[in-house]
């Protein structure tokens, strides 16, 4: 006949071992002040690997694992309320409140003689789910597809169409979409997923996902400049429309050919200067002046622009334009992070080592208008177009932005 085992220890007697333990009371000091066999909590230390973290201490996977279940069945056990479960295992609240209520979504594991909760039968409900196959769904939902396509096929980013589609359809999840899920169904292809070639719509249009590279910014000495320092602590606000930042996309040596960026800090509106056949100071100054002169007076405060020889007119411009222009210090790019952003966007039409001569004015202000009309997070999902727009009538503009080209 079996010996019978010995008889199992409450589970508040292992969580008070634990709450000994982390006190610095060695496993034989814990048996006395409990009460218990010595043997039976050494072999529960053993099973922790000797060491038991304490509260607050960074817990080393993401899932629940089944010994955080175990402590989970312990202390509800004691009558701890969510909060302080999800304080002593270091974990999310919300984490220790969705454990428990899948739990009880489940009566027909629980026998009644045992507490709702049950670790062994929980662990292995996560594990069989963690390891199901679900179609992703891009691959299911097909009117979700087709929406995304033809919103790639607009050069609108993942993570716009993300947002905007919560936008567009409030009321409707089944239209919603996370841009981690865009990005896996282009660079992963699967039966029913979006078409590879839109990865060409994507700002790097490369096929596979890698970090981005700083590029090696052009500076000079400009006499009488002044400097970002002295520009006025408003202009960082962005609350008033009217503040700008400059910059040149160069095309090949060969040719000399550039495109100027403007973008209003404010919004992220956009314009460009049509630069074909070189980008002198006197080039730049002639487009300038002639580009800004469609701004109503409103958005005529500010301009930054990096310390490249092209604003050595920087006194001419100023004159003619009514701005303000400031540079920012030597090899610090952050200073101008709008149009940075903005310059990379643009890359995106104007790509590296190309002849930027090729395009005309009409074919520049094209792409501006477009790059205008894509959803930004920062606006909560507006368009530039959009939150220019509404800035100016609330300022008591008549022209709108129909007076920007």
């Amino acid at each position: 006949m079996a010996r019978p085992g010995p008889r199992s220890l409450p589970r508040t007697v292992e969580a008070q071992f634990w709450d000994l333990i982390r006190t610095g009371l060695t496993v034989e000091e814990a048996a006395e002040v409990l009460g218990v066999s010595v043997s039976i909590l050494r072999r529960w230390f053993r099973h922790r690997g000797g060491v038991k973290p304490p509260i607050g201490y960074g817990h080393p996977t993401r899932f629940l694992t089944i010994d955080d279940r175990e402590d989970i069945a312990v202390y509800r056990g004691q009558g701890l309320g969510v909060r302080a479960i999800a304080e002593r295992l270091n974990r999310s609240p919300s984490t220790i409140s969705r454990e428990l209520r899948r739990a009880a979504r489940a009566p027909e594991h629980v026998r009644p003689s045992r507490p709702a909760y049950r670790p062994r039968i929980a662990q292995e409900d996560a594990d069989a789910k963690r390891h199901r196959h679900r179609d992703r769904k891009l691959t299911t939902n097909l009117a979700l597809r087709r929406e995304v396509q033809a919103r790639l096929a607009l050069n609108h980013s993942p993570e716009q169409i993300a947002s905007r589609l919560r936008v567009d359809y409030p009321d409707d999840p089944e239209m919603w979409v996370s841009h981690e899920t865009i990005y896996q169904s282009l660079y992963v292809q699967g039966r029913g997923g979006l078409k590879r070639e839109l990865v060409k719509h994507l700002r790097t249009g490369r096929s596979l996902r890698k970090p981005r590279r700083t590029s090696q910014e052009r500076r000079g000495r400009i006499p009488n400049m002044v400097n970002i320092a002295d520009r006025p602590k408003a202009v960082e606000d962005r609350a008033v429309p009217g503040d700008w930042e400059g910059d040149l996309i160069l095309g090949t040596v060969e040719s000399g050919s550039a495109i100027g960026t403007l973008v209003e800090r404010a919004t992220g509106f956009s314009m460009l200067l049509h630069l074909p056949e070189s980008h002198t100071a006197n080039a730049v100054a002639e487009a300038m002046i002639a580009k800004m002169a469609q701004l109503p007076a409103e958005l005529k405060r500010s301009l930054t622009w990096d310390q490249g020889s092209e604003m050595s007119e920087h006194v001419r411009i100023a004159e003619a334009t009514g701005f303000d222009i400031y540079f920012c210090d030597p090899h610090a790019p952050w200073q101008r992070g709008t149009n940075e952003n903005t310059n990379g966007l643009y890359r995106q039409y104007f790509p590296k080592s190309t002849d930027l001569s090729q395009w005309g004015s009409g074919y520049l202000d094209m792409v501006a208008a477009e790059l205008n009309a894509r959803p930004r997070k920062r606006l909560g999902w507006k368009t530039p177009a959009e939150a220019l727009a509404k800035l100016l009538n609330e300022h008591d503009d008549s022209t709108g932005v129909a007076t920007i080209a």
